[in-house]
């Protein structure tokens, strides 16, 4: 069994003896915490006759500075905002072997959902070798699974 704790039976220590700081460092201690936290020199960041100009004048500046870059760049790209690339024009560059070859690998699962969203105005490279008849196209149809309690 454990004895009980009792505070008075155990002796006190003194205070630790302290040294004395060195000579002088009360009296320089606040010059050298303002030296560390004074704040470096501000430099301004706009000419003279910009900052007194009225308000109204840099506003204008620098909405124009604003649309003159917004219409440059505009202007120099132009590439992609004349011509977007539709997934037809981009299926239609690729060679029908490499085509082939990547819908028949393994790794690539292309199911029904994704063929019913290719777009049926604009065949391209398909239209040549796609080409069932009615009847296929109904035994293919008629042979995919579907739930029954899903169309009631």
């Amino acid at each position: 069994m454990k004895t009980a704790f009792n505070l008075d039976q155990h002796p006190r220590r003194g205070p630790q003896p302290l040294s004395a700081p060195p000579a002088g460092y009360f009296e320089r201690l606040p010059t050298r915490i303002m030296a560390q936290v004074a704040a470096p020199a501000v430099r301004p960041l706009l000419p003279a006759w910009l900052r007194l100009a009225p308000a109204y004048v840099r506003t204008g500046l620098a909405s124009t500075v604003l649309l003159g870059t917004l219409a440059a760049s505009l202007w120099l790209g132009g590439g992609p905002l004349s011509r977007p690339a539709t997934p037809a024009n981009s299926l239609d560059a690729v060679p029908a072997e490499q085509l082939v070859d990547y819908l028949t690998n393994g790794e690539t699962h292309v199911d029904m959902l994704d063929l019913a969203e290719l777009p049926t105005h604009r065949l391209g490279l398909t239209r040549r070798y796609l080409q069932p008849s009615d009847s296929e196209m109904t035994e293919a149809l008629d042979a995919q699974p579907h739930d029954e309690a899903g169309l009631l």
